[in-house]
């Protein structure tokens, strides 16, 4: 064997070691990637009808970029939960509205993110549009934020109304100017919704459901969603108007991480 070969043979093995060792662990996060239960589903294949607008997924949130484990816009959901909103949503067809649905489960990663974004306290860019009231040093305090959420355990959602036929949303373009997510409708940011007098992730008072200072057609609007839920078993979380629990959950004390991705679930 010349010197040349064997300097080859050296280069090509030293190369195969390299590719080995900066390939392995990013195929073996690919096995150890955890999956859903076979009772979650997208909520696609129980009701295609049901408008998806999936904060987390974009920049517009109060976070200001796309949440970990958000792999792709879509809402999974238990499949009892699911169900339970294909019947709310063929009760408010017939009255001419369609739900609208801006997140569903959410992985532990992501609130992990949020408890980082909220521990930053430098970091003030989403503050004009989601927090102007309130002093991001009291975001846990005040229950803004939590190093657990009832979304991870797969039956809760943020969701709102949409008068039929939908109108697409505006698409948010990032370093647009920010108005207080209080601001009357037509001042904050468009949403196809319904008004109901604050926008989604609203960190004020206001965005409390039965908020006594929200009246008329916002209050109406409010409990028009809040009866059809409730009586379909939704419990609404009073300090915000958008967030609803299927119960009895099918999994009250477990917290997934599984990213919000098709491949997560194992039965489909």
């Amino acid at each position: 064997m010349t010197r040349l070969s064997t300097a080859v043979r050296g280069l090509v093995t030293t190369l195969a070691t390299v590719l080995a060792v900066t390939t392995a662990p990013s195929i073996a996060q690919a096995k150890n990637e955890p999956k859903a239960p076979k009772d979650f589903v997208a909520l696609r294949t129980v009701d295609p009808t049901i408008v998806q607008e999936m904060r987390y997924f974009t920049p517009h949130n109060f976070v200001g970029e796309r949440i970990d484990g958000y792999r792709q816009p879509l809402c999974i959901l238990t499949r009892s939960a699911a169900e339970a909103l294909h019947k709310a949503q063929g009760q408010l067809s017939r009255k001419g509205y369609t739900l609208k649905v801006y997140d569903c489960y959410r992985p532990q990663r992501a609130v992990d993110h949020f408890v980082r974004w909220a521990e930053d306290l430098d970091d003030q860019a989403t503050k004009d549009e989601f927090y102007p009231n309130v002093d991001k040093t009291r975001l846990f305090v005040d229950g803004y934020i939590a190093e657990k959420s009832g979304h991870s355990r797969g039956s809760t959602m943020d969701l709102t109304i949409v008068r039929l036929p939908a109108k697409p949303t505006k698409p948010y373009v990032p370093g647009q100017r920010l108005v207080p997510c209080y601001a009357p409708q037509g001042e904050r940011f468009p949403d196809n919704s319904v008004d109901m007098g604050t926008g989604f992730d609203c960190f004020d008072t206001l965005s409390h459901t039965l908020d006594p200072r929200v009246q008329g057609e916002q209050r109406a609007n409010r409990l028009l969603l809040k009866s059809i839920l409730e009586a379909l078993g939704f419990v609404n979380l009073a300090e915000e108007w958008w967030h609803y629990t299927y119960k009895p959950e099918p999994y009250p004390d477990t917290y997934f991480d599984f990213p919000v991705s098709r491949k997560s679930l194992t039965s489909q």
